[in-house]
């Protein structure tokens, strides 16, 4: 079984027991998370696509820890000009582990 979700401005497609990272979420590591914005939920040769979400559809997930991704370096120069920036970004992301996945009734 899978389903794709919303979260953070982007979708991902999830399945039960995958570790995941996502934009940050308010929560502390063991605590538990469910997402109702459900785009699509499939099983074996069958799929259900909401317009735009599946009604009663929501997939729980248990917070892993709550980390930060590798260092992403901005560096812009221009050229001749003796002109140059450089600075650094972490973003902060929440791990997740999908507990269940529960279709609409």
């Amino acid at each position: 079984m899978f389903a794709v979700i919303r979260t953070g401005g982007k979708q991902y497609r999830v399945s039960p027991n995958d570790l995941m990272k996502v934009e940050k979420l308010e929560g502390e590591p063991g605590s538990t998370i469910t997402f109702t914005d459900v785009l699509a939920v499939g099983s074996e040769g069958h799929i259900t696509i909401g317009a735009p979400v599946v009604a009663g559809a929501t997939v729980t997930a248990t917070v892993v820890a709550q980390d930060r991704l590798d260092t992403v370096i901005i560096f812009k120069k221009r050229r001749r000009q003796n002109s140059r920036r450089k600075n650094g970004h972490r973003q902060q992301v929440t791990v997740l582990r999908v507990s269940a996945i529960s279709p609409a009734a």
